[in-house]
């Protein structure tokens, strides 16, 4: 059972493929195979960087980083109904994301991480300014592990993305289960009880 499958059994419901090194055509037939398995559950598969190829799979969006394309030019390659991610790395950034049409942002590192060159780490004060500053979704990104996810989602971020922390776990869908149970009740908890 591949990784994807694992995470998905262990309840996680957005998946991003992301690939900085493979051809045009490698990320493409990677991307056709993961959009197949992926969306037949019900969740959602968003490709980074390659707003056409996320097209040409039926992607459900694209994630962009600050070098890519702008999000206008994505959305138009993509339609109105795709969504549209970007990468931020400080307060700036965020609110020029939102006021460009993205409808969710990622934001960080909030720790340091080695899967990727992501700049300063901007810890939790960071992000808790961030999540209270723009009204659309912010999805932390970076070094983020089992052990701190709760005080993430207790900054008001609506979510996580995570490689380790699941990936390198003997068990996938354990571990997956895990963190979404830790998210959920430090979630509930800045909702003042509630979702």
């Amino acid at each position: 059972m591949t990784a994807a499958a694992q995470a998905q059994n262990g309840g996680v419901t957005f998946f991003q493929y992301r690939n900085k090194n493979g051809t045009r055509r490698e990320i493409y037939e990677t991307a056709l195979r993961l959009a197949r398995v992926i969306r037949t559950s019900g969740a959602l598969f968003i490709l980074n960087d390659h707003a056409d190829i996320a097209a040409a799979v039926g992607a459900d969006g694209v994630h962009l980083g600050q070098d890519d394309l702008p999000i206008e030019a994505a959305r138009r390659i993509l339609g109105p109904e795709a969504l549209v991610g970007i990468s931020t790395h400080s307060l700036e950034q965020a609110r020029a994301a939102q006021v460009a049409g993205a409808d969710y942002i990622g934001f960080g590192p909030i720790y340091r991480t080695t899967t990727k060159d992501a700049g300063a780490v901007q810890g939790l004060q960071n992000l808790a300014a961030v999540a209270g500053a723009v009204s659309i979704p912010v999805i932390a990104i970076g070094g983020i592990t089992r052990d701190t996810i709760g005080d993430v989602m207790r900054t008001g971020a609506r979510g996580a993305a995570v490689i380790g922390a699941i990936c390198a776990e003997p068990d996938i869908s354990l571990a997956t289960a895990e963190l979404i149970r830790i998210m959920r009740a430090a979630g509930s908890k800045n909702q003042g009880g509630g979702g």
